[in-house]
């Protein structure tokens, strides 16, 4: 269990939509530093002294490496930044299918590895990824693709740096109200919500949160066959 009071955290992605508001929550359980990371950083508008902006493009290693030098008091780590392409499989260019990869799965691998050592040396601490429903439901192409990898990745790490003291938390949402799902008419978990919900989860130590009932629903279905999750299968 990691417990967010007087910690220095970092995230990814973290001047607007759910990443804004897991640097607002981490402020409001006490964190003593947080590093709004961002590809541009003029981007971060947080009315807080604690609130550090960073540039960070997670697709870039000198990025990273940057980063990890900057910030070296890290013990609480955040890959929320994301990539929403969603390439068809057969009908779109394959470098589309690797742009997505690269900043969904590459890019918390990246910023992982560049962090583990930061957050040893400050005694450990912990991880939280950021998923989806559509981690175990391909019906977005390569962006369900690769965050499907982004959730085998975690499960790999999280048995890694057990023996390094770092916990790791994945977190899976169906829709949230942002900027990213603006043009979606469906219920939409508000960013606050889910930001209580994931860092409560990290303070617990929990291994996954489930934000809502699509989510929960998804995750049960796995249990089933196929064609639970994609009844148009079972009609044909």
């Amino acid at each position: 269990m990691t417990r967010i009071e007087g910690t220095v955290a970092l995230v990814t992605g973290g001047n607007r939509g759910l990443g804004k508001a897991l640097v607002s929550e981490l402020l409001a359980r006490g964190a003593s530093k947080v590093y709004a990371a961002a590809r541009t950083p003029s981007a971060v508008q947080v009315d807080d002294a604690r609130v550090v902006p960073l540039r960070l493009d997670v697709t870039s290693d000198d990025d990273v490496r940057a980063a990890a030098e900057a910030a070296g008091d890290v013990s609480v780590l955040v890959n929320n930044a994301g990539a929403l392409v969603s390439a068809s499989f057969l009908d779109s260019p394959v470098d589309d299918v690797r742009r997505e990869f690269e900043t969904n799965f590459y890019g918390p691998l990246r910023v992982t590895r560049a962090f583990v050592p930061v957050i040893a040396a400050n005694g450990g601490g912990h991880v939280l990824n950021v998923h989806s429903v559509l981690s175990w439901l391909a019906i977005s192409g390569s962006y369900s693709a690769s965050k499907a990898a982004l959730w085998s990745q975690t499960n790999s790490l999280r048995l890694e740096l057990r023996e390094r003291g770092i916990g790791v938390t994945g977190l899976h949402s169906a829709y949230i109200d942002t900027d990213m799902a603006a043009a979606v008419d469906a219920p939409k978990s508000s960013p606050a919500d889910v930001a209580r919900l994931a860092v409560d989860a990290v303070e617990a130590g929990q291994f996954e949160v489930l934000v809502d009932d699509v989510t929960r629903g998804v995750k049960a279905g796995l249990a089933g066959d196929v064609s639970a999750l994609y009844p148009q299968l079972a009609a044909s």
